[in-house]
C-alpha cells in the first residue's frame, strides 16, 4: 500500500514582505537612535555646527547630582506604576472578559481616558486639583493645606495617581483580551473537583495571564521611564527638583539649556536603561524560553 504524502502547508511569505516595516524602522527608529548616540559626544547649540567634546558631556552628567536624582525618580515613578497599575488592571481585566450584567456599558465608560491625549488629561488634573480653584482648596479637611504640588510626596502622589488613571484601561484590554482566550474546560475541571472562584483565579487564570502579564509590564516600564507631557504640564519638575525625573532633565538641557549634546545623552541614557530593564523583566519571568499559551499550567 503507498503512502500519500501530506499536503504542504502554506508557504512562509517572503523577505521582500518585511521590506516596508524594516525600512520604517530604520527611517525612523534606527537613524534618530544613531544620530542621538552621535551627538551625546559633541557639544551643540543647535544653531553652530556640532563640536567634537569627548566624553564630557557624559562625565558633566555623572557629576550633576540633578541628573542622579532624576534617574532614581525615574525608576521610583516607574516602579510605583507598575505596582499600583498591575494589579488593577488585572482584576478589572478578569471583570470585563466576563458575562456580567451592565458589563459592557461600564466597561466603555471606563476606557474613556483611552480617548484622550497625555496632555489633556494632564490639563484637566491640574485643574481639578489646583490649590486655589480646584477640589483641595474646598476639601481642606481631607487635604490639608490644598496644595497637593508643594511637597515631593503628595507631587509624586499626583503623578503615579493621574498615570493610572488614564493608562490602567489600557493594560485592562490586555487582561481582557488575556482572560478571554483561557479554555473553560479548565475551569470546568475545577469546578468539578470544588475549587471556588478565588482558587480558580490563583490557580488558573493568573498562570494562563502569564504571558500578557510580562508585556503589560514591559509597556509600564518603558512608559514610565519616558514620561515627560504629565510632569510637564502637573509639576513643571517642582518643587524645586523634587520631581525632575529624566525626561523632563533632558527637556531642560535641550529646550531652556540649548545643551543639545548633554541632551542627546540623556536620551541615550534612557535607552539603555529602558532596554535593561525589559531584558532583565523577560530573563527572570522566562518569558524567552516560552513556546506555547500553555506553559503557565
Amino acid at each position: 500500500m503507498t503512502r500519500t504524502a501530506p499536503p504542504a502547508g502554506p508557504a512562509r511569505p517572503g523577505f521582500l514582505w518585511a521590506v516596508p516595516a524594516a525600512v520604517f524602522f530604520g527611517l525612523f527608529a534606527v537613524v534618530p537612535l544613531v544620530m542621538v548616540a552621535v551627538l551625546s559626544f559633541a557639544e551643540w547649540d543647535g544653531l553652530s555646527g556640532p563640536r567634537f567634546a569627548g566624553l564630557d558631556n557624559w562625565r558633566t552628567l555623572l557629576d550633576d547630582p540633578v541628573m542622579v536624582k532624576s534617574l532614581w525618580l525615574s525608576v521610583l515613578l516607574t516602579g510605583l506604576g507598575v505596582l499600583v497599575q498591575t494589579p488593577l488592571s488585572i482584576l478589572l481585566g478578569v471583570w470585563a472578559a466576563g458575562r456580567q450584567r451592565n458589563r459592557a456599558v461600564l466597561s466603555a465608560v471606563y476606557f474613556l481616558p483611552m480617548l484622550l491625549s497625555i496632555a489633556a488629561v494632564s490639563v484637566l488634573w491640574r485643574a481639578v486639583l489646583d490649590p486655589n480653584l480646584g477640589v483641595p482648596a474646598h476639601a481642606t479637611w481631607l487635604f490639608g493645606d490644598g496644595n497637593l504640588f508643594g511637597s515631593q510626596a503628595t507631587a509624586i502622589g499626583v503623578l503615579v495617581f493621574v498615570s493610572t488613571w488614564q493608562f490602567t484601561p489600557l493594560h485592562t484590554l490586555i487582561y481582557q483580551g488575556a482572560a478571554r482566550a483561557i479554555p473553560q474546560v479548565l475551569y470546568q475541571a475545577a469546578q468539578i473537583d470544588g475549587a471556588g472562584t478565588v482558587r480558580q483565579f490563583f490557580h488558573i487564570t493568573l498562570p494562563q495571564l502569564r504571558n500578557a502579564l510580562i508585556t503589560s509590564v514591559i509597556l509600564m516600564v518603558v512608559g514610565g521611564l519616558t514620561t515627560f507631557d504629565t510632569v510637564l504640564i502637573l509639576t513643571q519638575g517642582g518643587p524645586g527638583s523634587d520631581t525632575t525625573i529624566s525626561a523632563y532633565y533632558m527637556y531642560q538641557k535641550a529646550f531652556k539649556s540649548f545643551d543639545y549634546g548633554a541632551a542627546s545623552a540623556v536620551a541615550l541614557l534612557l535607552v539603555l536603561v529602558s532596554t535593561v530593564i525589559s531584558l532583565i523583566v523577560v530573563r527572570l519571568s522566562g518569558y524567552d524560553k516560552m513556546r506555547s499559551t500553555m506553559e503557565g499550567l
